[in-house]
Parts: C-alpha cells; structure tokens; sequence
C-alpha cells in the first residue's frame, strides 16, 4: 500500500501559533511533477579571527594527507569535505577585509572606509534559487559579509531569539511573544502538539518516522538553548583579575551562542524553510572555555608567543569541534536517499589568515559536503595565492547556476 502523500504546507498548530515541519518524503510529489526533489543549500561560516596555520593546514597535498591538529577534529567527516591552502582574496586591509570575504571583488575595490563592493556569494544563490523557499536567505550571527547587487550592506540578525521566531513561530505578534516567553520558562511547544505528532507519525514511513524525531529532538534543543540563553542574560557574570575587554562582537558566551546558531541553520535546512544561509561566529572576548585566560582577540594577536599560541589553540579547536558537530547533524539528517550533507555546500573560512599580523593571505578553507569530488588537503602557492572567487565559481555551478566568473575571479577551481 502506498504511503499516503502529505502536504508540504502541513504545519503543527500550537496554542494558536504554526511549527513548519521538515521535508519528509511523504510530502514528494511523484517524479515528473516539475518540482525540484534535489534542491542544493548553501551555507556560508566565517568568523573574523583567523585560524593558527601550523595548526589548520595538513603538511601533505591530496586525499592521504596526514591530518593537522585541528583538521584531527574533521576526521569523522574526511571523505565529505576538502582543506584548501594557498588560498585568498589577496587583499591587504587586515579586518577591514571583512567586507569582502563572500563578495570576492578585486583587491583594488576594498580600500580602508572607501568601499566599492559586489554582490556576495549567498545573495548571488538567493537571487537564482530564493523564490522557492519562505525565507530566499538567512544572514545570521553578525558581520558585514551580505551585499546586494548594487554593492549595499544588507543587514545581519544578531538575536538568535528573533530568528527562531522567524523560522518557527507563525501567529499575531502577541501570540508570538507568548509563545517565546513559554519556551524561555522551559515549557516546549512540543508539549501542546503530541498527539497530532502521533496522527502524522501513522500515516508515514519508518524514514520519515526518523525524520520527525530528529526534527523534534532539534525543535527541543533549540527551546533548551533559548532557554539558556535567557538564564545567562540573567545571571550575573563570574568576577576574575582580568581586565574586561570591549568588543562589537558577541560576549565570552562563544561555545552556547555558536552552538545555538548552527542549531538554528540545521533546523532551518532541515525544514527547507530556506536554502541560503551566511552565519558569522566569533567573538574577541575571552571566551568561557577551560583552560582560557585570554580574550581571543588578544590570543589571535599571539607574536608566537608559546603561550598565546596554547591559549589560541584552545579557542580555535572549540570553534572546530562545533562545526563537527555541525556536519555531525547535517550528516544524520536524512533527505530522500541523501543526506542534508549531501545537498548542502559548506564553507567555513575568515577574512584573516595570521591575525598575528593582520595577514589576508593564505585564508583558512574548508569546503564540506554537497556534490563536489573532495580531494583531502588542495594546496595552492603560499606565496601567489590562487583567488578564492575561483573556488566561488565552482559552488555557484554546484547551487546550479549557470556562472563563468564571480568577483575577481580568473578561472574555476575544477578539481573539486
């Protein structure tokens, strides 16, 4: 008997608010109908720090690369993703290069407080695939790495409670601030939908029976973390014999507000509430991480200071280990016979490749799933930087868009 299809739209209905649910395979039209049932995703990670090279870059070239201290944390995704050295915009305006990080325009156009952009990455995808979903992109987490066509800043959400809100909760906006107060006093929207969960789950497959539970599980730990989030915004901070650092990005909260964000992105693709999304992590305080006395800013800015480097070390392992958690949940979300990792292209890179010396060369890169050949470690000349729109190029082709150059680019890196 076959397993009757469900609509798309199908939401669970809460205390007068909606909860989009995610793409089951009941919910596929059969084959010929003109949908898209391989949709790509693009999700763009940067963080504005850099990472330490001796410790992101693998010695050895190609796929039986010995891994390096940090690419040691990726391994239980090796076959799913490529490390990229050699790689820039060959810019030189130390953070300031920021702006350019997803645009990849020619170094000439990003001058200090003079800038002359392009349009970014995520926004060129949205502008091609973004009609298909709610939402055609996310620009989440902070920095100034989204641009329009005309070269305009669009904007960041930096309030994770507000996109949840966004994505998950659909009513007035009295219901809406109801529903949010609920979660943050630790009572689940869940609660109230369990028994159409145990309707929905009788009318499909063991796959998607799989699906829902992951999703919920997802649903759950996103309210769990908000709730967190709002217990620390409550809690008074520890006192410690360190000055307190001051920062445009973020609080010392680096592990929970990361973890919450790639939380939000892995809900958001799961419920294909969108399929572009830019997050940008990171914080120059010292972040609550055991063994860390100093504000990342002040580690990244190291000197090669043994000691520096050690503390530096400890923040940016944390900061892999919460991609590989990352890549851990894409990977066990299942789409069809794919995996969510299978149809989304990751990148995850910085703007600073030594923040030591405000260095834009040789960018720290890892690019993680979709359909690309991942080849290991790619490395390209240290000293001649092969232009990391080249590599835009290639995940333009991979999002389906028919695209010869993008930026400053001057060719395609074809070997992914």
């Amino acid at each position: 008997m076959p397993t009757p299809r469900i609509d798309r739209r199908t939401f669970l209905r809460a205390s007068g608010v909606l909860i989009g649910l995610p793409f089951l395979e009941a919910m596929m039209p059969a084959r010929g109908a003109g949908t898209n049932q391989d949709p790509a995703r693009l999700v763009l990670v940067g963080q504005p720090l850099g990472m330490y090279g001796p410790n992101f870059f693998p010695t050895k070239p190609g796929r039986d690369y010995e891994p390096s201290r940090y690419m040691k944390l990726l391994q239980a995704h090796r076959d799913r993703f490529t490390v990229f050295s050699g790689m820039s915009h060959r810019y030189a305006t130390g953070h300031f290069a920021e702006v350019g990080i997803f645009t990849g325009v020619a170094p000439e156009m990003i001058r200090d407080k003079d800038i002359k952009n392009g349009i970014s990455l995520d926004q060129e995808v949205a502008s091609h695939i973004g009609n298909e979903t709610r939402f055609s992109s996310l620009i989440i987490g902070g920095g100034d790495v989204a641009w329009n066509r005309r070269g305009v800043r669009i904007p960041s959400e930096q309030r994770a409670t507000r996109v949840f809100r966004q994505l998950f909760i659909a009513g007035t906006p009295d219901e809406e601030a109801r529903e949010l107060q609920r979660v943050k006093d630790g009572q689940s929207i869940l609660d109230d939908v369990g028994d159409q969960i145990k309707a929905l789950n009788r009318k499909v497959g063991t796959g998607d029976r799989e699906r829902l539970d992951l999703f919920l599980t997802a649903v759950r730990e996103a309210e769990q973390s908000l709730q967190q989030d709002e217990h620390w915004s409550k809690t008074p901070k520890p006192k410690v014999d360190f000055q307190t650092p001051t920062s445009d990005f973020g609080g010392p909260q680096l592990v929970e507000r990361s973890r919450q964000w790639y939380n939000i992105v892995h809900l958001a693709l799961q419920t294909d509430s969108t399929r572009v999304i830019s997050l940008w992590l990171g914080t120059q305080e010292r972040p609550d991480i055991e063994g860390v006395t100093l504000g990342h800013h002040d580690a990244s800015h190291h000197g090669q200071d043994p000691a520096k480097l050690e503390q530096l070390a400890l923040i940016e392992e944390e900061e892999i280990k919460l991609f590989a958690e990352f890549l851990d949940k894409m990977k066990a979300s299942k789409e069809g016979s794919n995996t969510l990792l299978d149809r989304t292209a990751v990148l995850y890179t910085s703007n600073l490749g030594n923040s030591s010396s405000h260095d834009n060369n040789n960018l720290p890169i890892v690019l993680a799933g979709g359909t690309f050949k991942h080849q290991g470690h790619l490395a390209y000349d240290p000293k001649n930087n092969t232009l990391l729109s080249n590599l835009y190029v290639r995940m333009l082709q991979h999002m389906n868009v028919d695209a010869k150059s993008f930026g400053a680019s001057n060719g395609i890196i074809s070997e992914v």
